[in-house]
């Protein structure tokens, strides 16, 4: 299993899962995800800025995907509550992460993290930030686990309310 930048050829498999993980997230009732977004065209917007990234298997299957950059999230410039490391300083950010259906609970979300957590300490950047919608508990568990803190409430580009956490790699 490996990590690799996501190709164009890749969107209808990323799309497959993301719509899966939209469907998940709606049999929970959580509100994450319902209003058309992430789309397709964000993804290829993704992959044109090499932020997109997927998880193979040694057949070469999609089994994961999240996008991840060292751009700054705009959303984050206003904060009900303190970062970490401040907002100014160069950070990571992961978002539309999902995991195909048939691989949950493998650990991939995992394995995503411990690979941009690597990617940031190569470059001596000292943060990774990430929201998550208030009700998606296993998204929350998984970050509580990794050791990222609970910094405050964001809210998205559409005013979504999003729990903000963050994480200073060390």
């Amino acid at each position: 299993m490996k990590i690799r930048l996501s190709k164009i050829e890749d969107v209808s498999e990323i799309m497959m899962i993301i719509d899966d993980a939209k469907n998940y997230l709606a049999s929970l009732n959580i509100d994450q995800w319902q209003n058309g977004y992430p789309n397709t065209t964000q993804v290829e917007n993704d992959i044109n800025n090499k932020e997109s990234y997927v998880v193979v298997n040694d057949k070469n299957t999609v089994m994961a995907t999240s996008m991840f950059t060292t751009n700054p999230e705009p959303t984050y410039k206003v904060i009900d509550g303190n970062w970490l490391v401040d907002e100014t300083k160069t950070y990571g950010v992961i978002h539309r992460m999902a995991i195909k259906k048939e691989f949950r609970k493998f650990g991939l979300a995992t394995f995503l993290f411990d690979e941009f957590h690597q990617q940031l300490k190569k470059n001596n950047i000292q943060s990774l930030k990430i929201d998550t919608h208030e009700d998606n508990l296993g998204m929350q568990s998984l970050l509580k686990k990794l050791g990222y803190s609970y910094c405050g409430i964001i809210y998205t580009n559409y005013k979504a309310k999003r729990l903000a956490f963050e994480k200073v790699i060390s």
